[in-house]
């Protein structure tokens, strides 16, 4: 059994009078998949900012392959490996999508990416991007203008993005929303050709996603973690239905 790259604890935070967090403890090991689902409002996107830095916890403690992180600013915590997308995509829609990762790696490797037109490092950047593109299956549109494209590739744009930072753990917060049914196959396949060994977190209300692609689910209401465990066992469990049907648990 490996340990865990991630490690939360005690992980708590308030908006004044609401609990958005409550004493929340999570493992991930490398090439965990794990599902986080629960109602609107349970807190899911906050425990995602969080993890990320950009809300500061009340309590707990985030150890990020052994060593605290939950006082360091968000792009440390990505160089030290921990990546995420986003609810609502955060592209550069007049680009294209292959300059949209090369900005990206460029940043990654410590380039000034605005500097780097013409330039070697620049071309490399281009080429790495051009690759990762294929890796998630969309070569075909590097050159192609982000607010151009449907948005199902607009969403995988984002995970490819994230791919590039070279994350030991994912985040993905919500890579179906806004998808049109007819594109969702194109996140479920995506996900499934993520590599092997890195940790990822789906945060998620498609359900169908959820399940195809998560080993473990976390159901998250009200700031605290429910329960957990394998999705049948989920899929099952009364307390989890009462939650998402709105009836009162006995």
């Amino acid at each position: 059994m490996s340990d865990p790259i991630l490690s939360v604890r005690g992980l708590s935070k308030n908006f004044g009078a609401l609990a958005v967090a409550q004493s929340i403890d999570l493992d991930l090991k490398p090439g965990d998949r794990v599902g986080l689902i629960g109602p609107n409002g349970a807190g899911k996107t906050t425990f995602v900012n969080l993890l990320t830095g950009v809300v500061k916890p009340d309590e707990g403690q985030i150890l990020l392959k052994g060593q605290p992180i939950q006082s360091i600013r968000p792009e440390l915590r990505v160089r030290r490996g921990l990546a995420r997308t986003h609810q609502i995509n955060t592209l550069l829609v007049e680009s294209s999508a292959r300059d949209n990762i090369a900005v990206a790696i460029a940043e990654r490797s410590g380039y000034a990416w605005r500097m780097l037109n013409y330039k070697k490092q620049w071309r490399e950047c281009l080429d790495e991007a051009q690759s990762m593109l294929a890796d998630m299956g969309i070569a075909a549109i590097g050159d192609t203008e982000v607010r151009h494209l449907p948005y199902g590739e607009q969403r995988l744009l984002e995970i490819a993005i994230a791919m590039a930072l070279k994350p030991q753990v994912l985040l993905l917060d919500e890579p179906g929303a806004g998808v049109p049914s007819t594109e969702a196959h194109v996140i479920h396949d995506a996900l499934d050709r993520l590599p092997a060994e890195i940790a990822i977190l789906l945060i998620e209300h498609d359900m169908d996603l959820v399940f195809k692609f998560a080993k473990e689910i976390v159901v998250l209401v009200q700031g605290a973690v429910l329960t957990q465990g394998h999705p049948d066992e989920i899929a099952a469990d009364p307390e989890v239905r009462a939650v998402y049907l709105g009836r009162s648990r006995d």
